[in-house]
């Protein structure tokens, strides 16, 4: 019992851990000058580029079968509907609007999990997820300027949430290891994104898609270390503990984000008492759920 314990303990840590790398995500897409879809193919490629060859040193690489391939494959299409709609919103407001509609990530998992899963619906979930959501609302004082940004922001916040879900039922049937499954997940991603260029170019014929030398070297910092090594640990946590669970940690992001923003960017000229409070809202959620993982 101890040693189950201990494992939740360590998957906790490594999970907040994941957070504070992926806190600097929203950073990048400030620095990078690319728009969100070719951003995140960038992204994807590195990443996989990186994973593969990871896994080919380890002798871990290998292709699963046929079918299993097919499921990781449309897993990918959401992650990278997620990645496409965090990048857009930040780029339609600014860092500190997009990553913090990250917290409502909680909210849409508890309430896709019913439909899922087939569970009944948890008030405590639900009132958990509530309270991120007021700490959000509080941290924009109910500002609407950015209305493209905080709908592309839930936009990304569902789409994570399905990604999730599907991701640990995927899992379940397909029985790869989570580095092997990233991968893959990344391969899909990464076609699905591709084809969408043509698209893309025929609607936004003005965006450019070819990288700056400085967008060169954010994109391998951004493709590698702080995409790779925190959707390993994120993945590894789903194995452990519930992906509710990893979501509602995954609310410490916008905490990171924001204050990396307001360094960086100097985005936050005013933090007043809303602000404070808000944030202080989205981290109690946090500690009261890593508290009820615990106590189980």
């Amino acid at each position: 019992m101890l040693k189950r314990e201990e494992k939740k303990v360590h998957t906790l840590i490594l999970l907040h851990l994941a957070v504070f790398l992926a806190g600097w995500t929203g950073v990048f897409g400030r620095l990078i000058s690319l728009s969100g879809l070719p951003l995140v193919w960038y992204r994807m490629f590195i990443s996989i580029v990186t994973l593969a060859l990871a896994l080919l040193f380890m002798r871990r690489l290998h292709v699963p079968k046929w079918r299993q391939l097919v499921r990781i494959f449309g897993c990918g299409c959401i992650l990278a509907t997620h990645w496409v709609a965090f990048y857009a919103s930040i780029q339609a407001s600014n860092v500190s609007v997009g990553v913090a509609c990250i917290a409502t990530t909680s909210f849409f998992t508890a309430l896709l999990n019913v439909f899922f899963n087939r569970k009944e619906a948890s008030w405590k979930e639900f009132l958990i997820s509530f309270i991120s959501i007021v700490g959000v609302m509080l941290i924009f004082s109910l500002d609407v300027r950015y209305r493209l940004g905080i709908a592309l922001g839930l936009l990304c916040s569902l789409a994570y949430a399905v990604f999730a879900l599907t991701h640990i039922k995927t899992a379940e049937k397909v029985g790869e290891d989570s580095a092997t499954m990233l991968l893959y997940e990344l391969v899909g991603g990464f076609i699905f994104l591709s084809l969408c260029i043509p698209l893309f170019l025929k609607l936004m014929p003005n965006e450019a898609i070819i990288p700056t030398g400085k967008d060169v070297v954010w994109l391998m910092l951004l493709g590698s270390i702080f995409t790779v090594l925190p959707f390993l640990l994120q993945l590894h946590a789903f194995r452990r503990v519930s992906a509710f669970t990893v979501n509602l940690v995954y609310n410490l992001e916008p905490v990171y984000s924001i204050a990396f923003a307001a360094l960086i960017f100097n985005e936050l000229q005013e933090l007043n008492w809303s602000f404070w409070l808000g944030i202080a809202l989205i981290v109690t959620s946090v500690v009261i759920q890593t508290l009820r993982v615990k106590d189980r």
